[in-house]
Formats: structure tokens, C-alpha cells, sequence
């Protein structure tokens, strides 16, 4: 199991970056993770600390050096996040529990899922195209959905930063587990942070990552959003891992043995 991966935490205009990433692997496993502790509630960087130790920990318990099963894995590792960040309010007596967004993705024998709560996002490209992105858990985006195949204009008020779910809220966490992905040789997975995606273009994000090396990909990412927000920017936060060894024990083409 080959890959690249290279990480950036840059704080922009705010008074302290409560984005929170990192990777975890074993000889047959990798976890990727991403955190943004949310303004407008206490602790953020808490929030977005606990819930990266508290998968990390989970991931270095379980994977010996294989996960039993990954879907179950991340839907429990995102559920113990969310309900370690109440029992830490309840420890407290916090009126209001800190809450964070997570993205994780997760792969073991040549294949990936993830899963995601709230806006931060994951994107995979493959060969020069992206195949696939989350969808943010915010207002904005769930009304876009709404107004996609009508004539109707989407309402102005929308506004990308109202999340309906999070983790440390007091609902039950919205999110799925995507089904399995094989990767192949040169696919880039990237974490982002919304102080990242909110301010480059898409086509941009994927002409970053499908011409460069992560590790020159991922601090220009960074530098262009940071520039483009100017003083107004949010926390920006990158991580991002090329897949470079195709799993043998994965049949791609399954009309040849």
C-alpha cells in the first residue's frame, strides 16, 4: 500500500483556527479526518479536537491492521464523536454544547468510503475530472436541491453558513456511509475545510489537484483561498492523499481472472 499525503492548517482572519486535521494508517488501512469546530457555540477547537481523538483512538484500537467492517466503523466512530462532545458539556455544566463538522474517508484493500456531517467537504479527482464530492449539510445546499429541475430562482436569503446538523448538537447527527470505491493508481482524495471550497472555484480545486503533487497542490490551494478571502477569511484547512498502489486482490476488470 503506496500513497502521498501532505496536510495544511492556515488561520485567516478570525481569532483562532478551530479547524482540526489528520491521517491515521496501518499496514493495510487508512483514515483520513477533518474537523471545523463551529463559531456561535463555546469551545470550538474542543469540538473539533475531540472528535478528531476520539476516531483516531477508535481507528488505532480496531484496525489490527484491517477494520472487520469499514461502513460500521465509520458510523459508530462518528456517533462516538458526536456523543463524547455532549457527555463534555454535561461534565461542565456547559448551557451549550461545542460542536464541530466532521469528514472522514477511510481505505482498506484498494477501496474507499466516507461519510460527512455538516459543510466540510471531501472531493476525489480522477483524471482530471472530479467524480465525486459531499454534499454540505446546510441550508443552502438543501435548497439548491430543492430548486435544481424547477424554473424557480433559489431565494436569496439562503445562506451557506446555517447548518441543519453537526455533531454536539442536541438532534441526532444527519449523515450516510457511501457505498465501497475502488481506487485506482493517481486518484486524489482532498478534506477541505468551507474556508477553502467557499472561496476557489471548482474547476480550479481540480486542476490544482490533477496537475500537481499533493505536496505542492494542497499550500497552494491554501495560499489562493486565504488570498482570494483577503482579511474576511475564514480558517483554511487542506489535507489530501494520492492513491499510488492499486490493490492486487481487487479485480477492476472482471471479465479477465
Amino acid at each position: 500500500m503506496r500513497f502521498s499525503v501532505f496536510q495544511v492548517s492556515r488561520q485567516g482572519g478570525r481569532k483562532k483556527n478551530e479547524d482540526r486535521m489528520g491521517y491515521s494508517y496501518t499496514s493495510d488501512s487508512v483514515l483520513l479526518m477533518l474537523a471545523d469546530g463551529m463559531g456561535g457555540h463555546p469551545d470550538g477547537e474542543v469540538a473539533a479536537a475531540l472528535a478528531m481523538e476520539t476516531v483516531a483512538g477508535r481507528f488505532q484500537t480496531m484496525a489490527q491492521p484491517k477494520l472487520d467492517d469499514v461502513p460500521d466503523f465509520l458510523a459508530q466512530a462518528l456517533m462516538a464523536a458526536h456523543e463524547q462532545l455532549l457527555q463534555y458539556a454535561i461534565a461542565r455544566a456547559m448551557p451549550d454544547t461545542p460542536r464541530t463538522t466532521l469528514v472522514l474517508a477511510l481505505i482498506q484493500s484498494g477501496q474507499v468510503h466516507w461519510t460527512h456531517c455538516g459543510d466540510s467537504r471531501l472531493y476525489l479527482v480522477r483524471a482530471h475530472r472530479l467524480l465525486a464530492r459531499t454534499q454540505d449539510h446546510s441550508l443552502l445546499e438543501q435548497r439548491r436541491r430543492q430548486f435544481h429541475d424547477t424554473a424557480t430562482a433559489l431565494p436569496a436569503e439562503a445562506n451557506r453558513n446555517v447548518l441543519f446538523t453537526c455533531l454536539g448538537s442536541p438532534t441526532q447527527p444527519v449523515f450516510s456511509v457511501t457505498e465501497p470505491l475502488v481506487l485506482q493508481q493517481g486518484d486524489t482524495l482532498m478534506l477541505c475545510s468551507d474556508g477553502l471550497w467557499a472561496n476557489l472555484p471548482e474547476q480550479d480545486i481540480v486542476a490544482e489537484l490533477s496537475q500537481k503533487p499533493v505536496e505542492t497542490a494542497v499550500p497552494d490551494l491554501v495560499d489562493k483561498a486565504l488570498q482570494q478571502a483577503g482579511d474576511r477569511s475564514d480558517n483554511v484547512t487542506c489535507l489530501a492523499l494520492t492513491w499510488q498502489t492499486p490493490d492486487p486482490s481487487i479485480n477492476t476488470n472482471p471479465g479477465h481472472p
